[in-house]
């Protein structure tokens, strides 16, 4: 869920900016999720930054990680190595890690200085994440996040595939209706209706917002993952490999690739296979329609979201560079730059730059997160995430039945929640 990044806000100032007390200089360190492509954007998009604000050395760095939980765990074991952090890009799986660990600063001080700013862009994104924030990522009240990116999870649609089967393409459709599909296609064109596979955020979680349950309460205190709505969500999930609408779990897919070459119906995600269907030049083939419903119609969400860290030696050099980054500026950047998440600017993620070169529809994860439930990261939230995970792929995979897997894994979750 890595995000992507215009004119700079009143509040953005100038070389002369300053935190509640100081000057804007020196070295500030920003790490962010993502391998050396990664930097190469990052690079690139902060090129105007260094021009604006010449006294301040930005290091932007990369850190490569299987997820945002386990980048989470990465950069807590870096500080508490002694490695110096100003600035950390936390998506929503890392936040109550942070929180919890008391390794921030509260950033209500540099907020009151630069209001106007902070209120223009406030403004300009969704109300959804600041709650969020902080009911999440706020033990005691205080401001420790402003928000980025985020992503919500939509199904993009191989219309190519769905006109060769012979079927209209649905604005919503059950559960059922999709299996039927996907038994249509399958006999008339010999295709996959979709990926069967255990990641929390991409292929979980839509099964379980889908049927009315996450795998955690909404406070995050209580594991619910062996709930019969939870179990009920794998079985249906492990139908489809059953049938043979989609491939046996295991292996690399290049989903992207095998939708171009028609030879798979649907593939689930938020902003990010967008940059994949561009590579393989199928955008204008695909639309985004909504993840099929059961008991219930939903989303997971995920968010970006950037910290001070309490032992940062430059906060006033990074509150500039958090400023930098919420400013139009860097949001007209990073909405033209490729990113992978939608943009937090609400002007930017229904703007033309952004729904230009991208599936039809694409507007649809915007309008998903009325109906979203945040993906939950308790302070344990890479372990629980494990578990989940391991427990959905026996499941999927047939090598423990799905009743079994999700109870055995709720027990495991319960402990980790203590």
């Amino acid at each position: 869920m890595l995000p992507a990044f215009g004119s700079v806000l009143a509040g953005c100032g100038g070389e002369g900016d300053s935190g509640p007390g100081g000057a804007t200089s020196g070295t500030v360190t920003f790490v962010y999720y993502g391998d050396a492509e990664a930097q190469k954007a990052y690079d690139k998009l902060f090129t105007k930054f260094r021009k604006k604000y010449p006294k301040i050395t930005l290091k932007a760095q990369g850190i490569a990680a299987d997820s945002w939980a386990g980048f989470a765990n990465t950069v807590a074991t870096r500080l508490a190595g002694g490695q110096s952090l100003d600035v950390v890009q936390i998506a929503t799986e890392g936040q109550r890690i942070f929180a919890s660990k008391q390794l921030l600063e509260p950033l209500d001080p540099y907020i009151q200085k630069d209001k106007a700013a902070v209120d223009a862009y406030y403004a300009d994104t969704p109300p959804n994440l600041r709650k969020w924030l902080k009911e999440y990522a706020s033990p005691d009240g205080k401001t420790y996040f402003m928000p980025g990116g985020y992503n919500t999870m939509a199904l993009y649609l191989n219309t190519e595939l769905f006109g060769k089967a012979g079927l209209d393409i649905p604005p919503a459709w059950t559960w059922e209706e999709f299996r039927t599909a996907g038994r249509t296609i399958k006999e008339k064109t010999g295709a996959y209706l979709g990926v069967a596979a255990a990641g929390y955020f991409t292929d979980v979680m839509p099964w379980l917002t889908n049927n009315g349950t996450s795998a955690l309460s909404a406070d995050w205190k209580t594991a619910q993952y062996d709930s019969p709505a939870a179990v009920e969500a794998l079985t249906f999930a492990r139908s489809l490999v059953v049938d043979g609408l989609a491939p046996k779990p295991g292996g690399n897919l290049e989903a992207a690739t095998l939708m171009a070459k028609g030879k798979l119906a649907t593939l689930g995600g938020g902003r990010w296979p967008t940059n994949d269907l561009r590579r393989v030049k199928f955008v204008d083939k695909v639309r985004l329609v909504r993840w099929p419903k059961n008991a219930g119609v939903g989303s997971p969400v995920g968010w970006d979201a950037w910290p001070i860290l309490k032992k940062s030696k430059n906060k006033d050099a990074a509150w500039t560079l958090i400023k930098y980054l919420i400013s139009e500026q860097f949001g007209d950047a990073i909405t033209t730059g490729g990113g992978g998440a939608v943009p937090a600017r609400i002007s930017d993620a229904t703007g033309p730059n952004f729904l230009k070169d991208a599936p039809q529809n694409t507007e649809l994860l915007v309008e998903l997160l009325k109906d979203a439930t945040p993906i939950p990261g308790p302070d344990r939230g890479a372990e629980c995430q494990k578990v989940i995970e391991e427990a959905w792929l026996q499941g999927i995979s047939g090598t423990k039945e799905p009743q079994s897997a999700l109870t055995e894994a709720n027990k495991k979750l319960q402990d980790l929640l203590r």
